[in-house]
């Protein structure tokens, strides 16, 4: 399994943001926001900061995603 932020650049859409706004609210440096859009790991202290200046909790900004994405559909063919 492995963990995606496809939620927060979904939420920054909905909020008519871009990363530059999620950066310079959240305090996150260039390095950081580029392994958020790869998804790659980044540290607890960082969720807790894009939480705090995003106004929302953990699971409206990630979730945990099978490595294997297929559908039920796909195994159950």
């Amino acid at each position: 399994m492995h963990i995606t932020y496809k939620k927060l650049f979904k939420l920054l859409i909905d909020r008519d943001m871009n990363r530059q706004d999620l950066k310079k609210i959240c305090g996150l440096s260039s390095a950081s926001v580029a392994k958020l859009g790869k998804g790659e790991n980044i540290t607890t202290d960082m969720l807790v900061r894009i939480c705090e200046g995003m106004n929302c909790k953990l699971e409206d900004i990630m979730e945990l995603v099978p490595d294997d994405e297929e559908t039920e559909d796909d195994q159950n063919d």
